[in-house]
């Protein structure tokens, strides 16, 4: 664990977007999971993966970000993906969210045409040199199909207005490098999106890390970073393989498109929001449902707080 007066650090979690059945924001439900993070003191990323940004109509996703604003009211820090094929969107979104009270955006790389390493550094230069807030650069070829070299994230580290890396990518070596490479920089910072290593990550410089199933139990993933911070290794991983096998009951083996609606009815079990997803994903039906529920309401029964 490095510098614990940086402002962009700790549990960032890629909240989902809750939904009603017809498929508008459930204003309550976004009350209901950001209390979850006040609670815990961790942060939400919205308009993220996770959070189906490029399944939400424009207006809904403002209509989101407002939200999200107007409750947290600047008690913890508020990430906002921006993440368009097109550059002027992009940029149009993040002058927007940011006047509206969000603290840094985040983007990944536009994933219709291929890219060259000479065409990543220019779009990305041209996006951080257009906007008026922090940029996080993403690394996710889960979606975009495009792994963004270290190399080529460590020359846009230097860019004044990029302000560090989410990086989803798998790979103890590449997690490993990237640690070594930013763990002791000041004006970069690197956040491990690749949950199941967070305690590595954070024990070995990462400044944070970006869980989706920290949706569903945000207090593990404050009682992760609070014993990395504190040093207690062996009771971190301990809480990291708890962890792991909580989220492999029901999202082992599950793709991006298949582990959200799963990710929504585990939320669904305890009041958090409702199963919807929007189009292409599909909702579960009753049945799987109605399994989901009963495990992960089996599983997480019990005292949760591992600090001692």
């Amino acid at each position: 664990m490095k510098n614990t007066d940086q402002k962009y650090k700790g549990i960032i979690v890629p909240m989902v977007t809750p939904f009603k059945r017809d498929l508008s924001i459930d204003k309550k439900a976004v009350k209901i999971i950001l209390d979850t993070f006040l609670n815990t003191k961790i942060s939400p990323f919205i308009l993220g993966t996770t959070g189906e940004y490029v399944s939400i109509p424009g207006k809904q996703k403002i209509e989101l970000v407002r939200s999200v604003v107007e409750h947290v009211n600047k008690r913890i820090t508020i990430y906002a993906g921006i993440s368009e094929n097109c550059l002027r969107e992009s940029v149009d979104k993040a002058k927007m969210y940011s006047d509206m009270g969000v603290d840094a955006v985040v983007a990944h790389l536009p994933y219709y045409y291929p890219l060259s390493s000479d065409q990543i550094i220019r779009y990305y230069e041209q996006l951080a040199d257009m906007i008026p807030c922090p940029l996080f650069l993403y690394n996710n070829p889960f979606t975009t199909k495009i792994s963004i070299p270290l190399e080529i994230i460590d020359q846009l580290s230097y860019h004044s207005n990029i302000v560090g890396i989410k990086d989803s990518e798998r790979g103890m070596e590449r997690l490993d490098h990237s640690i070594k490479l930013w763990k002791y920089r000041t004006d970069f910072v690197f956040l491990a999106g690749w949950a199941e290593q967070s305690a590595f990550a954070l024990l070995n410089g990462a400044e944070g890390v970006v869980p989706s199933a920290g949706n569903l139990i945000p207090e593990y993933y404050r009682d992760l970073y609070e014993l990395t911070i504190k040093g207690k290794e062996m009771q971190a991983y301990a809480l990291q393989d708890k962890i792991n096998h909580i989220s492999e009951l029901c999202l082992k083996d599950k793709s991006i498109s298949e582990s959200i609606p799963v990710l929504k009815t585990m939320m669904s079990a305890f009041g958090l929001c409702q199963p919807f997803v929007a189009p292409p994903m599909i909702n579960l039906g009753n049945k799987t449902q109605i399994q989901i529920k009963a495990i992960i309401k089996s599983a997480l029964t019990g005292n949760n707080n591992l600090i001692e």
